[in-house]
Order: structure tokens, then sequence, then C-alpha cells
């Protein structure tokens, strides 16, 4: 996808979010999680991620049903692991049931204590 392309797509899905990344979104946004700074629906190479912290090299990605076991997203996944990121999924379901639960999973990522395990 070229770059133009790729923005737009990235603006599409800025506008037309789920309710489990707008939530999310809102704990994410203005530095809220532990001053740590998401962008959000951010062409990354070939690909528009849901979250990113660039100074963790974390990308966060709230995933529906439609996610269990894809062959696409370990592509993703494995494009990303390459050139450094970690990448954290999230079920939907958790996000919106759970959102406390979420948020400090995604700070021990973003803090790399999650590594420590």
């Amino acid at each position: 996808m070229n770059r133009p392309k790729q923005r737009q797509a990235a603006q599409s899905l800025r506008k037309r979010q789920t309710d489990a990344e707008t939530f999310l979104w809102r704990h994410l946004r203005n530095r809220d999680l532990g001053g740590h700074k998401f962008r959000r629906q951010i062409p990354l190479g070939p690909y528009v991620v849901d979250f990113v912290c660039f100074d963790a090299k974390l990308i966060v990605e709230a995933d529906g049903g439609q996610h269990a076991d894809s062959a696409r997203d370990r592509e993703r996944d494995a494009y990303f692991h390459e050139r450094g990121y970690r990448v954290l999924r999230l079920w939907n379901t958790d996000i919106l049931k759970n959102i406390d639960g979420a948020l400090t999973v995604i700070e021990q990522a973003v803090e790399g204590r999650d590594r420590d395990q």
C-alpha cells in the first residue's frame, strides 16, 4: 500500500473505531497511562496498527473474534518483531469488561515488566 493510501486508511479507521478501541483510547490518550505517549491508527510499514507507543516499541491491538488463530496476524506480528516491536493483543471483550486489567497489562508491557515473568 502506498503512503497516501495508507494515510487515508488510517484516517478512515480512526473515524470508525470499534467500541473497544474508543474505550481504550480514552485511557491511553494524553499520556494518561503512566505518562507514556500512545498514538492510534498509525501507518507502520505496510500495516496500520491500532495503538503504538514508539518510546517502548510496543504495539497494542484490540482484537475481535475474527482475529482468533489468524495467519495474517501472525505474519503482521512477525513483521513487527523483526523490527524490534512487541505486539500485545487484547480481546475486545476483555477491554470492555475489565479495562483496569487491560491497562495493567499494557502498563507492564510498556515498562518491560512483562518480560520478567
